[in-house]
């Protein structure tokens, strides 16, 4: 380990506590510069994303760099409206620090404040994909948190082209301490980073399944994420199968290579010999391959669609490409059980018209989210309305589910008294508490 590596750490934990108290004027003012700098040096992102895109054609064709990192790689000028777009969207939401979430009276004169503060520094550490850094920061900034970004060597320059981007347009902007953004980029130092649990507060992983794992076990930093994406559309006798049609292509097809795509499709047995003929041949000629199980392997010999046999480990398993296992089951419980036995609890989908049916599979899918007649590609921060993501998480703990602000804050207790003591509230003549809920909010800022 490098001193230096260990120095920018401690800038920028350093930088977190003067970060959490900055005004939210001065955080959209930093927004702001930031998405402006992105659309002034489009032409320099794009140049740094073509060598990155280069580099990785030769990774691909020695079997270094996976189809789907190379397609997450990739920056346009449609990518780079996006990233200003999102930028733009954190602007207009709410600021989630200082705010009063909790006010409780203990007593007369001695008020219990719960209030919301930033985590602290966070450590986002992710594979391809440039447009996290501007996901990334701009929610980090807008709610109080330095960052620590490391980066795959496939975007080197993507990500150090745009950080810098960034980073020069909050220099800018009287008030942010710049200290509190950082860029590692050498494999070293995402060790390094593991070990930094004495200043890294929570840990973001973005990257694949095998990525993920690596580093849930190697740190003892709390980790805010998930490691698959195993994602099911479950077609019900109930539906309606123009709006299964729609819902199952968009959920394997519109983008296979992200986390939220299909991966396991599920057909109820009383409508397989009406659907699947005319959906499995719509899934081949999109260049999918098909995996299926028994029964559905006899409608597409049937149907002259070529297929494979899906095995056991094929449920298992995130393709992140256009390959699709498909199941039939006997009925919705058998869907659902399969889904919990063999998903990740990331994203699934019901479709069908029966509301009983939809209640039921909402309340029993244990995922972060469950779409009903919907694409599971619509599990997604930006989609969901929180601007941006910094992850999608299937925890249990603190966030779950696509990730914005909220899940970058947590809180605090502040209790205002006036000389008030413990002693006077035990032994004989204790004094009592009131408990008193408060529609109260706190005047400082924090």
């Amino acid at each position: 380990m490098t001193i230096d590596i260990e120095s920018k750490v401690i800038e920028a934990k350093n930088a977190s506590i003067s970060l959490s108290s900055v005004s939210t004027a001065i955080k959209n003012k930093a927004l702001e510069n930031m998405a402006d700098a992105l659309g002034k040096n489009r032409d320099m992102i794009l140049e740094a994303n073509k060598k990155d895109l280069e580099m990785a054609g030769k990774m691909l064709q020695e079997n270094k760099l996976s189809q789907a990192l190379v397609d997450r790689l990739k920056v346009d000028d449609n990518k780079i409206d996006s990233m200003i777009a999102g930028i733009k969207d954190v602007i207009k939401l709410n600021d989630p620090t200082g705010e009063t979430l909790q006010c409780l009276e203990l007593d007369k004169g001695l008020v219990l404040y719960k209030v919301s503060c930033p985590i602290g520094l966070i450590g986002v550490i992710f594979e391809s994909r440039p447009d996290v850094v501007p996901q990334v920061m701009s929610l980090c900034l807008k709610s109080g948190n330095a960052t620590i970004f490391k980066g795959g060597s496939e975007a080197l320059y993507s990500n150090r082209t745009i950080f810098n981007i960034l980073k020069d347009a909050i220099k800018n902007t009287e008030g942010i301490p710049e200290e509190a953004f950082q860029l590692m980029e050498t494999r070293e130092e995402v060790m390094d980073i593991l070990s930094f649990d004495d200043y890294i507060d929570l840990l973001i992983p973005r990257g694949s399944n095998a990525f993920v794992k690596y580093i849930q076990e190697n740190t003892k930093i709390p980790v805010l994420g998930h490691a698959d994406g195993i994602c099911h559309v479950y077609v019900d006798n109930e539906a309606d199968l123009e709006k299964a049609v729609d819902v199952c292509f968009d959920s394997k097809v519109q983008y296979p290579a992200v986390c939220n795509a299909m991966e396991t499709m599920l057909v109820h047995s009383g409508i397989a010999g009406e659907f699947l003929p005319a959906m499995l041949k719509k899934f081949a000629e999109s260049g999918v391959e098909l995996r299926l199980d028994e029964m559905s392997m006899d409608i597409a010999r049937k149907e002259a669609i070529s297929a494979k046999n899906a095995t056991d480990e094929d449920w298992y398993t995130e393709y992140n490409d256009l390959i699709l296992s498909v199941k039939i089951v006997g009925d919705m419980r058998e869907a659902i059980d399969h889904i919990n036995k063999y998903g990740s609890h990331h994203t699934d989908a019901i479709v069908t018209e029966n509301q009983q049916k939809m209640k039921d599979f909402a309340a029993l899918v244990d995922s972060s989210s469950v779409m009903i007649n919907a694409s599971t590609r619509f599990a997604d921060g930006f989609r969901y309305g929180k601007g941006a993501e910094v992850g999608i998480s299937t925890n249990k703990i603190h966030a779950r589910g696509p990730v914005g602000m909220e899940g970058l804050v947590i809180y605090k207790y502040i209790l205002i008294g006036n000389g008030d003591k413990v002693a006077d509230y035990s032994g004989p003549g204790a004094k009592s508490y009131t408990h008193n809920e408060l529609n109260s909010k706190i005047e400082y800022v924090l």
